[in-house]
């Protein structure tokens, strides 16, 4: 499937680093963390996708964790 001839891989790829560059202008961290896990997860679905790039699957699951970790277990 394709949208004005760039296809649903490359979207998800593009949402994921637009959702990236957004996270880092935020200046609450909470903010940063839940945008940043959001691009993450496309990241995820994008390595998938790409035939299961793994090291762009395994870095962004891991930075996903390491967000959970701070804004559900070590609340500030």
């Amino acid at each position: 499937m394709e949208v004005l001839g760039i296809s649903l891989t490359e979207w998800i790829g593009y949402i994921a680093m637009a959702s990236l560059l957004v996270s880092f202008m935020m200046k609450d961290v909470t903010k940063l963390r839940i945008i940043n896990s959001i691009g993450c997860g496309f990241f995820v679905a994008y390595g998938i996708l790409l035939a299961t790039s793994w090291p762009i699957v395994i870095t962004n699951s891991a930075i996903i964790c390491i967000n959970f970790y701070y804004l559900f277990v070590k609340k500030s």
